[in-house]
């Protein structure tokens, strides 16, 4: 999450509903603590790796193969809030 913080997601994740506003994710999420003005450029390194076994069936013939994808993007977090 470029804060040192891993965070690993074994499901597909929650679907998102506007009637959640700004919940926590129930399943996999990450809250920052701090900003990112620290870190170089001021912003966080946040990369993703997805992954997803694929069992095919066609002309006879059947398999599984893994798909896996993954990206970067440096996020900047400015302002944090303290709700009690």
């Amino acid at each position: 999450m470029g804060d040192g913080t891993t965070v690993s997601c074994p499901g597909p994740g929650a679907v998102y509903e506007p009637s959640h506003g700004r919940k926590t994710s129930p399943d996999c999420g990450h809250v920052y603590s701090r900003t990112s003005a620290d870190h170089s450029g001021s912003t966080y390194a946040v990369s993703a790796t997805s992954q997803w076994e694929v069992d095919w069936t066609g002309a006879g013939q059947h398999g599984q193969f893994t798909v896996e994808r993954s990206s970067q993007v440096h996020i900047s977090v400015g302002e944090l809030q303290a709700l009690g």
